[in-house]
C-alpha cells in the first residue's frame, strides 16, 4: 500500500532499471523540455532556451536543459542554449478532426499483420563491420484494414430466449452502440481512423518536426485540443533529442501544473525521486527494434501462463524483459501452454499495485527495460509459438496528479466523472468516463497501440465488472436473476465502449484474442458484437477459484460431488470461459494458494524426498493435481495458471512496501521494502530432490494432453457419474474419459465406467504416477474393453481399479494398430538446456 502527500502516491523507491539490453546510448546528449500551455494563447512562439514562465505572458516555451534521464543515461549533465526560433502555432477548432499539415508518415518499414499475408524475410545489411548475423526483416504488402458495419444485433434472442423479457434494455444498448459508431463513422472516418489517436496526439515526428498535441480543454476552450508544432534544427536533426525528459505545463482552474504529457510512451523515475518523468522516446532507425517472426494463429484450446516480469526471477530483484525472455519463455513453452499472460505492462508508479494503477497508459513499463526490449520479448514468444496477451487496466485510473492522468489538466471531470462517480473508494483510483469521445478515442486508441506497434495477441481486460455497472460491483451479490445486469445499475455508456474495442479488435485484428474479467456473469458478455453480444472471446470463470477456495476450508467429508461440478460446468451456452483453479489473486499476501491451504507449514519440513512425508503432504500433493486436472477438464473451453502454481509455489506474494499512515493515524506496517516474497523459486520445481518438482511434471503433462487430445474444446461432454458415497466424478470429453476417486481412503476394485463409444481403452494420464509423487497403484499397460449395455445412461462401460486421491484419463485406442500415446514428461529439467534449438517430442512411459 501506500499513503498521499500533494495528490501523490509514495512508494518504496526502487533504483531506476539500467540494462545492458537498453538500446538507449549512455553518451548521447539529450534535453528536458517542458511545454508551456496558456489559457489564453493563441499564437505562440517557440524558445530553445532557458526555462522560465511568466504569468503575464502569451507565449509557449520550451525549456531545454540538456538533462538525460533515460535508464544508462548521464543524469547530471546540463547545458543551455540560447538559439531562439519562432513559428506561429494553430488551435484546432474541431474536437472530433484534428487537421495537421505536419502530419506524422507513415514509416517505410512494412509489417506483417495477422492473417493479411505470409512474411517474406530479406536481407537489409549484408556486412555491419561486427562480425554479426546479417539483419533480416520481415516485409509484407499490407492489405487495406477495415471494420464491418453494425450487425442487426438480434441473434442474442435465438441463442437465449430468456433474454427477450429485456429487449427494451438490450435494443436500446445496441441503438447507442450504433449511434455511437455512426457519429465516429462521421465525424473521424471511421472506427479504423479513430483507433489510430496516437499518430495524432502526444508527440508525432514527420520529416520536417516534432508536432506535440493534447486534449486539455480545462487549459483552454469547450473543445480543448492543443498543437504546437517544433521545426527541426538547421542541421536536420529533431527539436527534440532520443531520451530527452519532456512535460507540459498548463494555467488551469486550479493553478499552474505540470504533467507527463497524457500520450507519452515511455517514462522512468529517476533514482531517489517519487513521480515519474515522461520521455521522448524516438530511437534512430538503426537502434529500433524490427520484428522477424510472424504471429501466431489463435489456437483453438486456449491455454495461458499468467506471469509478471518483475517478480519472475529467483532472486529477489525486479526482473528484466531480457531475462524473461531468455529464462521464462522458454519455459513456458516446454510446460506446453500455448500463450503467456504478462501484468504490469503499462506504466505504474506504485510497483505493488500489481500493475493495476496506471498512470502512463501508452508506455511500458521501465523497471523491466525499454519498448525494445519489450518487443524483442514478445518477438520471441512468436517465435516459440507462443501468444503474448496483456493485462490492459481500463477500468480505472491511478490516483496520482503528478505523474498520471487524475487533474491532468486542473479539473475533475478530464478523463474521468466528476465526484463521487469518477471514484472508486475501494481502489483508491480514478473511473473513466465512457461517455466522453475524447476518452473514448484515448482507450481505443490504447489497444490499438499495443497491438500495433508491440504486437500484442491480445488482451485480459482487468476489472469488467467494476465498468459495466455503477455499482463496480461492490458489496453486490449476484444471483443470476437477469434483472440483476439489465437495469438503472448498468453503465451503458461503458458497455458501449467494450462493445466498440472488441469492434475494432476483432476488425482489424482477427486472431486477436479478448478475455473479460466479469465476476457477476453478465448475459451475452461473449456473443460477437454484430450478434447483440458485448464482444469478448472469454469470460474469465472466476467463480471456480472461489469454490476451491471454500472447499479447501473444510473436512473431506463435507466436499460434495455434486456442488464441484455445478461450478465448473456452470457457464452460459455459446459464451467460452477460461477456467483456473487460482491466479495471481489467490497468492496475494492476506490471501493462500491452493497449495498452501492444503499442505501449509508442512511444506518448509517435509517437501524433500529423502525426508519422511507426512499425511498433510500426500493429500496435498494429490489434491493438488486433482484439483487442476478436474478445473481444466470441466471448467471451460481455456484455462489459466499463475505462474509458479503449477508446482504448488509455497508461501505467497507480497511486493516491497513501507509502512502505510492512514489518515486517522493508523500505521500499518509494511515489510521494509524487500523482494523476498516478490519473486518465483522455479528452482524448487526443478529440483529432483524435491516434492515439487512431481507437481510441476504432472502440469506439464496436463497441457501436452491437452494439445494432443484438444479435449476443452470437444463438442462431446458428458457427465455420466457424480456419487457422493464413493466420492467419485466421471466424464466423457471428446474421446478421454475422466475419472476422478476424492475419497481420503477407499479405493475400488472392478469400479465400472460408462462410456459412448466401443472399443479399448488405455490409460492416457494417472495421477499416481510416481514420477507425479504418486504411489504406483496402477499398471500403465493394462487394457480396458467396453461391453454393451446400458451404464450411467451410457450404452457401454467397462472396468477399472479406481485408487483414493487419484485422477486417471483413459483414451481410446482407435487403431488397433497404434496405441494411445500418453503425454508425460520423461523426467528432464524444465529449465532450458544450454545450447538447445529445438526441443526434443516427449517420450511414453508407459509402452
Amino acid at each position: 500500500m501506500a499513503y498521499s502527500v500533494s495528490g501523490i502516491r509514495l512508494p518504496c523507491v526502487p533504483p531506476v532499471f539500467r540494462s545492458a539490453h537498453s538500446s538507449f546510448n549512455g553518451d548521447r546528449r539529450s534535453s528536458s523540455f517542458s511545454l508551456l500551455l496558456k489559457k489564453d494563447q493563441f499564437s505562440r512562439k517557440i524558445f530553445a532556451g532557458k526555462s522560465s514562465y511568466d504569468s503575464d505572458s502569451s507565449s509557449l516555451i520550451v525549456a531545454a536543459s540538456e538533462k538525460v534521464l533515460v535508464p544508462g543515461g548521464q543524469g547530471d549533465s546540463s547545458s543551455t542554449s540560447t538559439d531562439q526560433l519562432e513559428t506561429p502555432g494553430t488551435v484546432s477548432d474541431d474536437p472530433q478532426t484534428i487537421h495537421d499539415e505536419d502530419s506524422s508518415e507513415v514509416e517505410d518499414e512494412e509489417k506483417v499483420e495477422n492473417g493479411d499475408a505470409e512474411p517474406v524475410h530479406s536481407v537489409l545489411e549484408e556486412d555491419n563491420g561486427k562480425g554479426e548475423e546479417p539483419t533480416v526483416r520481415l516485409h509484407t504488402e499490407k492489405k487495406p484494414k477495415s471494420i464491418p458495419p453494425p450487425g442487426a444485433g438480434q441473434r442474442i434472442y435465438e441463442i437465449d430466449p430468456t433474454l427477450l423479457g429485456h429487449r427494451e434494455h438490450l435494443d436500446y444498448r445496441y441503438s447507442q452502440y450504433k449511434r455511437m459508431h455512426a457519429e465516429i463513422d462521421k465525424h473521424e472516418g471511421g472506427l479504423e481512423m479513430f483507433s489510430r489517436g496516437y499518430e495524432k496526439f502526444g508527440f508525432t515526428r514527420s520529416a520536417t518536426g516534432i508536432t506535440y498535441r493534447e486534449w486539455a480543454p480545462g487549459a483552454m476552450n469547450e473543445f480543448g485540443i492543443w498543437e504546437i508544432f517544433l521545426p527541426n534544427n538547421a542541421d536536420g536533426s529533431p527539436p527534440i533529442p532520443h531520451g530527452s525528459r519532456v512535460k507540459v505545463r498548463m494555467e488551469t482552474p486550479s493553478g499552474i501544473k505540470d504533467s507527463i504529457p497524457a500520450w507519452i510512451k515511455f517514462s522512468v523515475q529517476a533514482p531517489g525521486e517519487i513521480p515519474y518523468n515522461g520521455i521522448y522516446y524516438d530511437p534512430p532507425e538503426e537502434e529500433k527494434y524490427i520484428f522477424k517472426h510472424p504471429q501466431p494463429k489463435k489456437p483453438k484450446s486456449l491455454r495461458i501462463y499468467e506471469s509478471h516480469v518483475g517478480m519472475s526471477s529467483t532472486e529477489p530483484i525486479i526482473n528484466t524483459y531480457a531475462n524473461f525472455r531468455d529464462d521464462v519463455l522458454p519455459r513456458i513453452k516446454r510446460l506446453g501452454y500455448n500463450a503467456v499472460q504478462i501484468m504490469a505492462i503499462q506504466e505504474h508508479s506504485y510497483y505493488a499495485s500489481f500493475g493495476y494503477h496506471v498512470t502512463n497508459f501508452f508506455a511500458p513499463s521501465s523497471r523491466f527495460g525499454t519498448p525494445d526490449d519489450l518487443k524483442s520479448l514478445i518477438d520471441k514468444a512468436h517465435e516459440l509459438g507462443l501468444l503474448v496477451l496483456m493485462d490492459i487496466v481500463h477500468s480505472h485510473s491511478s490516483n496520482n496528479t503528478l505523474d498520471g492522468l487524475n487533474m491532468f489538466d486542473g479539473t475533475d471531470s478530464h478523463y474521468f466523472h466528476s465526484g463521487s462517480r469518477g471514484y472508486h473508494w475501494m481502489w483508491d483510483s480514478r473511473l473513466f468516463n465512457y461517455g466522453s469521445w475524447e476518452v473514448l478515442r484515448f482507450l481505443i486508441s490504447n489497444a490499438r497501440w499495443w497491438l500495433e506497434e508491440y504486437k500484442f495477441d491480445g488482451f485480459r481486460f482487468d476489472g469488467v465488472t467494476s465498468m459495466m455497472y455503477t455499482h463496480h460491483g461492490l458489496q453486490v451479490a449476484f444471483t443470476g436473476n437477469y434483472n440483476e445486469y439489465f437495469g438503472l445499475a448498468t453503465d451503458v455508456d461503458a458497455v458501449v465502449y467494450l462493445m466498440l474495442v472488441n469492434d475494432m479488435i476483432h476488425g482489424l485484428y482477427p486472431d486477436a484474442v479478448t478475455i473479460g474479467e466479469d465476476v457477476s456473469g453478465m448475459p451475452t458478455f461473449c456473443i460477437p458484437v454484430q450478434d447483440g453480444g458485448v464482444g469478448f472471446d472469454y469470460r474469465l470463470q472466476m467463480a471456480i477459484a472461489d469454490k476451491w477456495i471454500e472447499l479447501l476450508k473444510k473436512r473431506d467429508e463435507d466436499w460434495r460431488m455434486g456442488d464441484i461440478v455445478y461450478t465448473l460446468t456452470n457457464r452460459r451456452w455459446l459464451e467460452k470461459c477460461v477456467a483456473y483453479a487460482e491466479s495471481h489473486d489467490q497468492a496475494l499476501v492476506g490471501d493462500k494458494t491452493v497449495a498452501f491451504w492444503l499442505m501449509d507449514k508442512d511444506m518448509y519440513d517435509f517437501m524433500a524426498l529423502d525426508r519422511p512425508t507426512t499425511p498433510r503432504i500426500d493429500r496435498g500433493i494429490a489434491l493438488h493435481k486433482m484439483i487442476r486436472l478436474i478445473t481444466m477438464g470441466l471448467g471451460g473451453e481455456g484455462y489459466l495458471n499463475f505462474m509458479g502454481n503449477e508446482f504448488g509455489h509455497p508461501e505467497w506474494i507480497d511486493f516491497p512496501r513501507g509502512d502505510q499512515h492512514l489518515p486517522n493515524g493508523k500505521v500499518i506496517p509494511g515489510n521494509n521494502c524487500s523482494y523476498d516474497k516478490c519473486r518465483r523459486r522455479f528452482d524448487l520445481g526443478d529440483a529432483d530432490y524435491l516434492r515439487y518438482r512431481g507437481m510441476q511434471e504432472f502440469d506439464q503433462a496436463m497441457q501436452h494432453l491437452e494439445e494432443k487430445y484438444g479435449f476443452m474444446t470437444s463438442e462431446h461432454q458428458y457427465i455420466s457419474r457424480r456419487d457422493e458415497g464413493d466420492r467419485i466424478i466421471i466424464f466423457e470429453r471428446g474421446n478421454l474419459v475422466f475419472v476422478f476417486n476424492f475419497h481420503w481412503s477407499s479405493s475400488y476394485f472392478d469400479y465400472r465406467v460408462g462410456c459412448l463409444r466401443p472399443g479399448k481403452y488405455k490409460i492416457v494420464l494417472d495421477s499416481d504416477d510416481p514420477l507425479f509423487g504418486g504411489f504406483n497403484r496402477l499398471d500403465h499397460n493394462a487394457e480396458y474393453f467396453s461391453m454393451d449395455g446400458w451404464y450411467d445412461d451410457r450404452p457401454r462401460s467397462f472396468l477399472i481399479y479406481a485408487p483414493s486421491r487419484t485422477a486417471v484419463v483413459y483414451g481410446l485406442v482407435e487403431d488397433e494398430n497404434k496405441e494411445p500415446e500418453p503425454i508425460v514428461s520423461v523426467g528432464e529439467p524444465i529449465a532450458p538446456v544450454e545450447g538447445e534449438e529445438e526441443e526434443a517430442e516427449s517420450e511414453s512411459i508407459y509402452g
